[in-house]
């Protein structure tokens, strides 16, 4: 008996609709996640938090590195990335989104795209900031268990900024 009970929850869970939040709401919760894993990607080393921020079956598709198509694969490289980070005099990356340019579209059932463009700054060591890029992205965010997911990414359109 208890067991189907248990098997008649999961399937209720299962059948609960994703009830995307309506605008402006929607692109409220859409920025804060954009701040949320772009904090973690640029300012923090946390493999932990990543994985919670990327669905299992993310495809991470990079005009200049190609496509990643795995959670472990995506956290994995970004774990790398993050260790090399830790020198003294390593370079290290800031994000800023480009104001004025970020769109949020409902995906019904399933959640919502972001599109819009970012400008990449850097720095080696402690020195000086420098503008050395931007690019245009588009990320379909999934609404999963109440958490909001990134479960494909675009990042494309780079461009050296002189």
């Amino acid at each position: 008996m208890p067991f189907t009970v248990l098997f008649a929850s999961l399937l209720l869970l299962q059948s609960q609709p994703v009830v995307i939040p309506e605008q402006p709401v929607l692109t409220e919760v859409i920025t804060a996640s954009d701040t949320a894993i772009f904090s973690v990607m640029f300012d923090q080393c946390d493999p932990d938090a990543l994985a919670d921020l990327v669905t299992e079956d993310i495809e991470f598709y990079h005009d200049r590195g190609g496509l990643t198509a795995t959670r472990a694969a995506f956290v994995d490289d970004y774990a790398k990335d993050c260790s090399g980070k830790q020198a003294a005099d390593a370079f290290r990356s800031r994000r800023e989104l480009v104001p004025g340019t970020l769109q949020v579209y409902p995906i019904p059932g399933i959640g919502a795209v972001e599109e819009g463009s970012h400008l990449f700054y850097e720095r080696q060591g402690n020195g000086p900031e420098h503008l050395v890029g931007r690019a245009r992205f588009s990320i379909l965010w999934r609404l999963e268990d109440g958490h909001w997911r990134v479960a494909r990414a675009f990042s494309i359109d780079h461009a050296e900024v002189e």
